[in-house]
């Protein structure tokens, strides 16, 4: 008998902006109820659409530095001229309770994880090509051109980084990445340093019944012989 570890899978993904990784993530929450995701901290300006506490907690930069001395922080890296950070209080609890955690975050962030907790699963979140990531920042229509190609240059460097990561999802196909990322999840519960403990029964105990049950059902056929012979021997006579 296997019994598998309690403890929840933190599940660290990754990508270059325009990969589609929070889409991606929205829908496996949807599909897979034992995840939980874990929303990060900001110091940049709240975007149209997005909403505190859903999307980030947004804060000051004098307010992301100060949590930052408080040790609020699991890991924190400054992207795009702005800090972002990944609260660790929940993220324990969830993991405790049993909950798979799934962290959106940058790459210099994932490597601060995976220093800290190298069992931690990494996935990356690829774009089909370059040509169509440029085209998906551009279409945001959120940004000037300058932050765009600023946005675009660090993506095409962050793409070398996939490597450090153990599983690469081409999101170029939605439902086909997003099918891809949750048989993922699900084989890496069955990995062999998932297994808390293993009880195996012993082996002379199990042969000895093996051999009882077989000796126990050859004395019943042998009954049954004797029985059928007997009614055949009082026909006779």
């Amino acid at each position: 008998m296997i019994k598998q570890k309690k403890q929840g899978q933190l599940i660290v993904i990754s990508g270059p902006s325009g990969a589609g990784k929070d889409t991606i993530v929205e829908k496996v929450l949807k599909k897979d109820k034992n995840t939980w995701l874990s929303v990060s901290a900001t110091s940049r300006k709240i975007r149209k659409g997005e909403k505190e506490g859903v999307n980030y907690f947004f804060l000051t930069k004098d307010e992301f530095e100060e949590r930052i001395e408080d040790g609020y922080f699991l890991e924190y890296a400054m992207y795009a001229d702005n800090y972002y950070g990944t609260p660790k209080e929940e993220i324990i609890k969830k993991l405790d309770a049993g909950l798979d955690v799934i962290l959106v975050i940058e790459i210099e962030g994932a490597k601060k994880i995976k220093e800290l907790v190298p069992e931690a699963l990494f996935i990356f979140i690829m774009p089909p090509s370059e040509k169509i990531l440029l085209k998906r920042l551009s279409g945001r229509q959120t940004e000037d051109k300058e932050k765009i190609i600023k946005r675009f240059n660090l993506a095409y460097q962050e793409m070398n980084e996939v490597t450090k990561y153990n599983y690469v999802v081409v999101n170029d196909e939605l439902d086909e990445a997003v099918s891809k990322v949750l048989a993922i999840i699900k084989a890496e519960k069955c990995r062999v340093d998932r297994i808390e403990e293993m009880l195996v029964s012993n082996k002379e105990e199990l042969i000895h019944e093996f051999l009882m049950e077989e000796e126990f059902d050859n004395s019943l056929i042998s009954e049954k012989i004797k029985e059928e012979a007997w009614k055949i021997e009082w026909k006779n006579i």
